[in-house]
């Protein structure tokens, strides 16, 4: 399932092709439990039956198993009348539980590390990407459950994007969330390692989880990897660096931002709409909902960082002026920012018209988004 195409890269690229995996499932890999112990991968694995190992007695192709973690005291009735903090709370509990799952236990070795983990992934975060990954499976007439092992995958490498963006070499920031970085904590060499490791964490959520119909793990995981790789994610950190203290045009800035922000929110969109089983046409209009409300995002965040104190954003206001980092700000003033902002909200939302009423949660978010004041 994971051989052959990485699936359309975002933004209209030409796909490329992957290196085949003929030993994945049942070739060779083996997993290690908490014990130490090793195990063969089964030869043909169901979805969410893998081989990661969750600890204790329990053997390893008993881990990730979605449908035995899902469903668990929750009610789906009435949840069409849920006001929309109700929603983001409700959503953001689950995500909350499920990485707790599945991040390793401060107290298991190397405790160091895993305490790094989760001191940045559990900061307190909104949950933005995974609960639109969500809210996209939703949309395509899809069983949210079936998001839940993909969402959390994207927190992931949000995640660890923010615990290197924070470091001393790259943004140099002291706060995140509300409370003090990764390597204010645990040091810098901790914090990259810890970065790492959510790394292949996310691309192992994403092998466990079950694709809906018409596509393939290959393709999911592919997904992932364009959106965080050189040319989408890490490149738009490399053009943003690069940019510090020159003057760039709003095209420069715009693709700095299409590759920084909007590529992995616009993945997290694409991979719930996979794992709802959506049609192309489907996934082409969650890229374009995806791909204008990461730039609505991006304008947002830096009206904020000149509007807001640091209290209210949780991290430190100011920082992009002081450090002469181009802003849409800078470059288009407040009110323009602001314009732009709501000119890429509702290209946004004109592009969920295939979805008719089961996009709901999706214009209420991208209003939520235009609105928001931290």
């Amino acid at each position: 399932p994971a051989a052959g195409w990485f699936g359309e890269v975002l933004f209209g690229e030409a796909r490329v092709r992957s290196l085949a995996c003929p030993g994945l499932y049942g070739g060779g890999w083996q997993a290690h439990s908490v014990r130490g112990e090793s195990c063969d991968a089964p030869s043909s694995p169901e979805p969410g039956a893998g081989w990661f190992g969750e600890g204790g007695a329990r053997e390893c192709a008993e881990s990730f198993r979605f449908r035995e973690a899902r469903s668990v005291g929750r009610e789906r009735a009435n949840m069409t009348d849920e006001t929309l903090s109700e929603y983001l709370g409700r959503q953001k509990d689950r995500i909350d539980a499920a990485l707790e799952r599945w991040l390793p236990g401060a107290g298991e070795a190397p405790g160091t590390l895993h305490a790094a983990m989760r001191h940045s992934m559990f900061a307190g975060g909104k949950r933005l990407r995974p609960v639109l990954t969500l809210a996209a499976c939703e949309a395509c007439g899809g069983d949210d459950e079936r998001a839940v092992g993909v969402a959390c995958a994207v927190e992931c490498i949000h995640t660890y994007s923010l615990i290197h963006d924070d470091l001393p070499c790259m943004d140099d920031d002291d706060f995140r969330r509300g409370r003090p970085t990764c390597h204010k904590v645990y040091g810098d060499a901790v914090a990259v390692l810890a970065g790492d490791a959510l790394q292949p964490l996310a691309f192992g959520l994403v092998l466990e989880s079950p694709p809906g119909a018409g596509h393939s793990v290959g393709a999911m995981v592919g997904e992932l990897a364009v959106a965080a790789g050189s040319r989408h994610l890490i490149g738009g950190q490399v053009r943003d660096i690069e940019a510090e203290g020159k003057v760039v045009s709003f095209e420069e800035l715009r693709a700095i931002h299409e590759g920084k922000t909007a590529a992995l929110l616009t993945c997290s969109l694409r991979l719930g709409g996979m794992a709802g089983g959506a049609s192309e046409d489907e996934l082409a209009a969650l890229t374009r909902f995806g791909h204008a409300l990461g730039l609505a995002f991006q304008v947002i965040d830096d009206i904020l960082d000149v509007t807001q104190t640091s209290e209210k954003l949780g991290k430190t206001a100011g920082k992009d002026v002081a450090v002469g980092k181009s802003t849409y700000p800078a470059i288009l003033g407040l009110e323009a920012s602001r314009a732009e902002a709501s000119r890429l909200t509702a290209e946004a939302t004109a592009a969920l018209a295939p979805f008719g009423s089961n996009a709901r949660r999706l214009h209420e978010l991208a209003g939520h988004l235009l609105a928001r004041d931290f």
